[in-house]
């Protein structure tokens, strides 16, 4: 082969492998719809419990497996409120702060810039969707503890589907300020208060949903409706109709207050496989979406969860603390660009990644 000849060669094949290639910031295995699954307080402990209660876990299905070195500017414990403002904004903070930086002044959430780039967004939880989680994506205040500000900042929020407890923090009647909060919530949204109401609705003619299904938190598990899944499943039906895709955030709540708590094993495992089977309902969706990204992860630890047996053999729940612990966490992801996820990230890091998803 002469020189000229072999020149010719590798230009044809520099080519060819060019065509092939996506054009960068177009890939076409980029995300349209980015779905993220916090679980409050699940760290391994909790998973193992889901999986020794039902084999066949959606998280199974996660071909990315990593773990989240979990902290905060206040120090190597987090809290719910540091840990998800994290992800939500890729920034690290301190213990309290939602939505803000160290110095307290507002950051960008992903969910912010998802809907700047004309993307459906949405939030679901079983807490009060004032709580620390929630908030975080949708809200900017100092201290966690300000939930009327926060009631207020997500009712003029644009988000176009918010599923959870809470709605005296936007009732007039209870609202220090006496401003009723839920006349502009139902002039925007189509507004539902019952598990009934929700189920009634055709999606497909929903533009935006709102729905406060308790004064304050919802019920735990298994009693709780409407569940985790059944108000997962609803805002996915409401967010895939847009377009240009979406975000959403589902937060399952309340394996952290059983960890608080130092429950027995079948509590844990009652709000670990109503979380499952929500993840399930996006993996179903993902089917048929295979743009979609989904991410699940703790936002921390608690209460140091072990499995052992006691002295009838009997495999029980043990503890260490009621409190947070500095353990990491698991993270699971499925889609375009889950391979980012693998490894040891920080909370973090984890924000930026999916930040770089909305962007893309």
């Amino acid at each position: 082969m002469t020189a000229a000849q072999g020149c010719y060669r590798l230009t044809v094949i520099a080519l060819a492998l060019t065509l092939g290639a996506p054009a960068s910031g177009a890939g076409q295995d980029d995300p349209r719809r980015v779905i993220l699954f916090i679980g409050d307080g699940v760290g391994v402990g909790y998973w193992t419990a889901a999986a020794f209660a039902r084999d066949r876990l959606a998280v199974k299905q996660f071909p990315v497996v990593g773990l989240v070195d979990v902290r905060s500017s206040s120090g190597r414990v987090p809290d719910s409120a540091a840990s998800a403002t994290s992800y939500a904004t890729g920034v690290e903070t301190y213990n309290g702060a939602v939505g803000v930086g160290r110095d307290s002044t507002a950051v960008d959430t992903v969910l912010e810039v998802a809907a700047e780039r004309d993307m459906a967004t949405g939030l679901v939880a079983t807490s009060r969707i004032t709580h620390a989680t929630p908030a975080s994506f949708a809200a900017h205040v100092p201290n966690r503890q300000l939930e009327w500000e926060i009631a207020r900042q997500m009712a003029n929020h644009d988000v176009t589907v918010m599923l959870g407890g809470g709605r005296a923090a936007f009732d007039g009647q209870i609202r220090p300020d006496s401003v009723d909060l839920l006349v502009s919530i139902k002039e925007r949204y189509t507004y539902v208060e019952t598990p009934e109401e929700l189920q009634a609705l055709n999606m497909r003619n929903v533009k935006a949903l709102f729905g406060l299904f308790a004064p304050s938190h919802l019920p735990a598990a298994p009693a709780r409706v409407p569940t985790l899944p059944q108000m997962t499943e609803a805002a996915l039906a409401v967010l895939d109709e847009d377009p240009d895709g979406f975000f959403l955030m589902v937060e399952a709540s309340q394996p952290d207050w059983r960890g608080h708590g130092n429950e027995p094993l079948p509590a844990i495992t009652a709000e670990m496989l109503d979380f499952d089977r929500a993840i399930g309902e996006a993996v179903e969706y993902q089917r048929d979406h295979p743009e979609t990204l989904i991410v699940v992860v703790g936002d921390h630890e608690t209460g140091g969860l072990a499995l052992q047996y006691d002295s009838t053999g009997t495999l029980g729940a043990a503890y260490t603390t009621g409190s947070h612990t500095a353990t990491m966490v698991p993270l699971f992801a499925k889609g375009p660009g889950a391979e980012q996820f693998g490894g040891i990230l920080s909370n973090a890091r984890v924000g930026e990644l999916l930040m770089e998803a909305v962007r893309r």
